[in-house]
């Protein structure tokens, strides 16, 4: 669906991409394919996409419907408004929201999986505005030559406090997600921790009018933030592995010590 929305996007934007340096040799742009073309291997990407989605629980094809409606038409956002990265945290963030539905727990009975899936789906939102507000510091001149809105025009100098805004509320809802399903310390110290560390080393030391800088933040600063976040989640997962074991091993021991008192 990432590539999916990716050509969607280079299809609504066939028109702007040749005026931006960094996007004039996509494919569309170019000439290299025609727009039809487009169409057929988004067609082909979306059938593969269903192809997939099929083999998850009949719930899931509901709760991931929707967000089509986002998928096809973020690339008008940056149209009509300086926030369209808010729109592209919409879309890129709908996979938070599957996560339950594809273990067979449905997000409109139980409270806490809604919770969880809220905050999580909300903190990922607020990471991709972010990281993306760095992105578009690469297009901030072609972009406003060529008429295209994006959140790093409308603030320009004010980027980086905005940056340190939205990572706070990202961890914030980070920690909210943890909290509704009763995580532990090591998802706290680990995930939140350590994307917090990551995100505060990023912000201060991306040169936001460095096209090059801006690329290798972007390019490797969601990787850094993602793998605190992947490595707390697995840190936490096998704590509580190692803990129900153990649990596992006393109740056992448990039922010998009791066998041997009664014969």
């Amino acid at each position: 669906m990432r590539g999916a929305g990716c050509t969607i996007n280079d299809l609504w934007d066939r028109n702007l991409d040749p005026l931006v340096g960094r996007t004039r040799l996509r494919p569309i742009a170019r000439g290299a394919i025609t727009p039809y073309q487009g169409l057929v291997f988004t067609s082909v990407q979306l059938l593969t996409g269903l192809a997939i989605l099929l083999q998850f629980p009949t719930s899931c094809f509901f709760y991931a419907t929707p967000s089509l409606l986002l998928v096809a038409t973020y690339p008008l956002a940056k149209r009509i408004t300086h926030y369209p990265q808010f729109v592209l945290g919409l879309t890129f963030s709908w996979g938070a929201m599957m996560g339950f539905p594809a273990l067979g727990i449905d997000l409109l009975t139980n409270t806490t999986a809604a919770t969880a899936a809220a905050c999580l789906y909300g903190s990922n939102v607020a990471w991709t505005v972010l990281y993306d507000m760095i992105y578009a510091h690469m297009d901030i001149r072609d972009d406003g030559k060529a008429g295209i809105k994006s959140i790093a025009l409308r603030h320009d100098a004010d980027t980086k406090a905005i940056l340190s805004g939205l990572a706070v509320v990202q961890i914030a809802l980070l920690v909210g997600a943890g909290a509704a399903v009763g995580a532990g310390p090591v998802f706290y110290g680990g995930s939140c921790g350590g994307a917090a560390l990551a995100l505060g080393t990023m912000i201060k030391r991306v040169n936001l009018k460095s096209v090059r800088d801006c690329w290798w933040w972007f390019r490797n600063g969601c990787w850094l933030t993602g793998g605190a976040i992947a490595s707390g989640l697995v840190g936490e997962y096998a704590m509580r592995r190692y803990a129900q074991a153990g649990d596992e091993t006393t109740s056992e021991e448990q039922l010998r010590q009791r066998g041997a008192l009664s014969s």
